[in-house]
């Protein structure tokens, strides 16, 4: 799939780093050093715009090394960039650690999953099928 990407970062575009890789990594494109407090949240600026075709999103998601080992992650995850979608992607990344925790231009925060979705059209109705499952929720299955 073509996507148009304009880059006004000086990092290179985002790109797949393995043959079987879903995501690709997203840079901080930042004038200067941001330190995030610790439960302290701010926007990432990236310097990168899209154009995605209809039915396909953008996916924001956290890196994992940077959420197991600084507890650095992505706040509203997965982050969705809509197809009419033109400004610049931004990142909301969270500290959740106990510690500062300084961004770096050219830092990489975050990964983009690019993915093909639907648009559901509602059936209102006034029951459902039944399940084994039913209205069992949050926990219902257990958890072994």
């Amino acid at each position: 799939m073509n996507i148009k990407i304009i880059n006004k970062s000086n990092h290179d575009v985002p790109h797949y780093e393995t043959n079987a890789s879903a995501g690709m990594d997203l840079r901080a494109y930042i004038p200067e050093a941001i330190t995030l407090q610790p439960l302290e949240r701010a926007i990432i600026k990236t310097g990168l715009f899209i154009e995605l075709p209809v039915g396909v999103e953008a996916q924001v998601r956290p890196r994992s090394g940077l959420a197991a080992k600084k507890g650095i992650t992505v706040l509203n995850s997965p982050g969705t960039i809509d197809a009419d979608y033109r400004g610049e992607i931004g990142v909301i990344l969270v500290n959740l650690s106990n510690e500062p925790f300084v961004v770096e231009n050219g830092e990489r925060i975050a990964q983009l999953v690019i993915a093909k979705h639907e648009r559901a059209d509602w059936n209102l109705v006034d029951s459902l099928s039944e399940t084994k499952r039913g209205e069992g929720g949050f926990g219902s299955t257990g958890l072994k």
